[in-house]
Formats: structure tokens, C-alpha cells, sequence
């Protein structure tokens, strides 16, 4: 599978989980790959994974929330490989859990909404015009099951995840007829780090009840979302903008 072969791929949130599966699946489909996100060492694990499966990646240390470092970020991956094609806008953060509104904190609003908000505002914002120099691209922007349905105790998570949904809904129309498609996965639960903090490890109650109130009776794995994204950056889903592609063993079913 070389559906990107000679493509430039850009993942924010690299470093773990989704995000680090979806920079496996972009090189496996022959992209250069550019990863992303605050935590060094894991970033450059990914690459190193790459390489060894003869793939071509780099690491560039980003905080998304950061203009310029965000507008560095792009910069290195056109200064490296000369163009960008597809970006995964994945850095994310699950914030206070299990606290109603009333008891939501400033501190977190203003940290979940900057990280999950702002963070793929400014990374389109700095993206698309380095696509629109190549004649378009796809971006993929991480949503969630909360960003379609509510869930008591993570009030500030869901409403990020929607506003995540605005977000990418808004530019895949301002751009539908430049060559960008912009569209968002919004995952149930997947096994990673995230979802080990949100319910406090897979051996916990939580955990397996949140396992079961998936149809298929599982929680889901990072590879599945991460072929979800590849898909939306190939031109396999050359017709397909501005759409939440749901991915969450039928939790919205329901």
C-alpha cells in the first residue's frame, strides 16, 4: 500500500497512542513523515521506528499552542521535504475528569480549550497556506465520541471536541474549492495512554464498563484509527470533506 508515496505528512500528538500509529501508517503508505508534539524522547522513538522499517521521518519538538513554534513546525517540514500533503492534527488532552460543570476550573478550561481548540486552529491556520502552494492536501482533525454526544464529568473535554468539529467543518468549506479537504475521526475508546489516565488503567471498573457500553465489546486500538485517517488523506476520499468520520466500534449507534 504506496498510496502516498513521494507525499509530505505532518502529525501533531506524534509521540503516543493514535498519533503515533497514524505516523507508522502515513511512512507504511510511503509518505515522509514529520512527528510531532512536546515529549522528546517519544517522538523520536516513532522516528526511530520508522527508519528501521525503512521509512524517512523526523522529529520537531512543537507546542501547539504556541504560534510560533506551530509556524516553525511547518516551516521545518517545507525546509525538509519541500511541500505538505496531509496533516493529522492530533494533540489533544482529556483535562479534570469526573467533575460536573459546577465544579470545573478555570485553570482547565483555559488548558483544554487552548491545547484541543487553539492548537488545530493555529496548526490549519499555518498549514493550508503550505498546501495552497502545492495545490492542495488533506487535514484530519482529532474529534471524539464527545464531540458528538455529551458526558457527565468531562463537560470541558466535549465542548472542545466540538468546537473541534466546528472548526473542521468551517475550512473544509472555505477551501472545498482549492484542492483542501478537511475532515475530523472522532474515535470511541481507544487504548492509550489517554484512556488509561481517563479511567484509571484497563484493570480498573471503569475501564471494563466503559469497554462494555461498546457494541462490539471492546474498546478500540490505536491502528484502527490510524488507517481511518490514512484513508481520509489518500484519494481514495477525494469526495469526502467536512465530515466527522466516526470510529467507535458503534458507541453513537446506539
Amino acid at each position: 500500500m504506496n498510496e502516498l508515496t513521494n507525499k509530505v505528512a505532518l502529525v501533531t500528538g506524534g509521540t503516543s497512542g493514535i498519533g503515533a500509529a497514524a505516523a507508522l501508517a502515513f511512512a507504511r503508505a510511503g509518505a515522509n513523515v514529520v512527528v510531532s508534539g512536546r515529549r522528546e524522547k517519544e517522538g523520536n522513538e516513532v522516528v526511530g521506528h520508522i527508519k528501521q522499517n525503512g521509512g524517512e521521518a523526523r522529529f520537531v519538538r512543537t507546542d501547539v499552542t504556541d504560534e510560533a513554534q506551530v509556524a516553525a513546525l511547518v516551516q521545518a517540514t517545507l525546509s525538509a521535504y519541500g511541500r505538505l500533503d496531509a496533516a493529522f492534527n492530533n494533540a489533544g488532552i482529556e483535562g479534570e475528569v469526573g467533575k460536573p460543570t459546577h465544579e470545573q476550573s478555570l485553570a482547565n478550561y483555559h488548558q483544554v480549550m487552548n491545547i484541543n481548540v487553539l492548537g488545530v486552529l493555529l496548526a490549519m491556520k499555518h498549514e493550508i497556506p503550505a498546501m495552497l502552494k502545492t495545490g492542495g492536501g488533506a487535514i484530519v482533525n482529532t474529534s471524539s465520541v464527545g464531540g458528538l454526544i455529551g458526558f457527565p464529568g468531562v463537560g470541558v473535554y466535549v465542548a472542545s471536541k466540538h468546537a473541534v468539529l466546528g472548526l473542521t467543518k468551517s475550512a473544509a468549506l472555505e477551501y472545498a474549492t482549492q484542492g483542501i479537504r478537511v475532515n475530523a475521526v472522532s474515535p470511541g475508546g481507544i487504548v492509550t495512554p489517554m484512556l488509561d489516565r481517563f479511567t484509571g488503567g484497563q484493570d480498573s471498573e471503569f475501564f471494563k464498563q466503559l469497554e462494555a457500553m461498546h457494541p462490539v465489546g471492546r474498546a478500540g486500538r490505536p491502528e484502527e484509527i490510524a488507517e481511518a485517517v490514512l484513508w481520509l488523506c489518500t484519494d481514495k476520499a477525494s469526495f469526502v470533506t467536512g465530515q466527522s468520520l466516526t470510529v467507535d466500534g458503534g458507541f453513537t449507534a446506539k
